[in-house]
C-alpha cells in the first residue's frame, strides 16, 4: 500500500522535473562578480534547469540545518528523561530485590491487608 501511494505522489512529481529540464535547457551564465557586467571574473554556463534544481536543493539542506538547530532543546529534554527514566527504573529494581529478599511481615502487623506488605527503606 504505502509502494502504491509514493508512485502516486512521486510519478507525478517526476513528470514534472522532467518537463521543466526538457524546457529550460538553455545555457545561462552564472556570475559572482556584480562590479564587472561585461567581463566578470568567475562566471559558470549552466543549463537553466541545473540551477533550479541547484537551488533547491540547497534550500532543502540549509531549511534541514535550521529544523535540526531549531530542535536542540526538544532533544536535550529528551536525552534528560531517557537519563531519568534509566535512573527510576534501577531504583525500582533495586527495591524490588530487596524487598523480594526481606522476609514478608506477619498478617497481624498490617490488620486487614492480608499480610502483603513489607516495609521499605527510606530512598537514598
Amino acid at each position: 500500500m504505502i509502494r502504491f501511494l509514493k508512485g502516486l505522489v512521486l510519478l507525478p512529481v517526476a513528470i514534472v522535473v522532467v518537463a521543466l529540464a526538457v524546457a529550460n535547457r538553455d545555457i545561462v551564465r552564472l556570475s559572482f562578480d556584480p562590479f564587472s557586467p561585461d567581463t566578470p571574473a568567475f562566471s559558470l554556463p549552466l543549463p537553466l534547469y541545473a540551477l533550479i534544481f541547484a537551488s533547491v536543493a540547497i534550500g532543502i539542506v540549509c531549511g534541514g540545518i535550521g529544523s535540526w538547530l531549531g530542535q536542540s532543546g526538544t532533544r536535550r529534554k529528551s536525552a534528560e528523561r531517557r537519563r531519568e527514566i534509566r535512573r527510576l527504573e534501577g531504583e525500582t529494581e533495586r527495591l524490588r530485590s530487596h524487598v523480594a529478599a526481606s522476609e514478608p511481615a506477619p498478617a497481624e502487623a498490617y490488620p486487614g491487608l492480608g499480610g502483603n506488605r513489607v516495609a521499605l527503606p527510606a530512598p537514598r
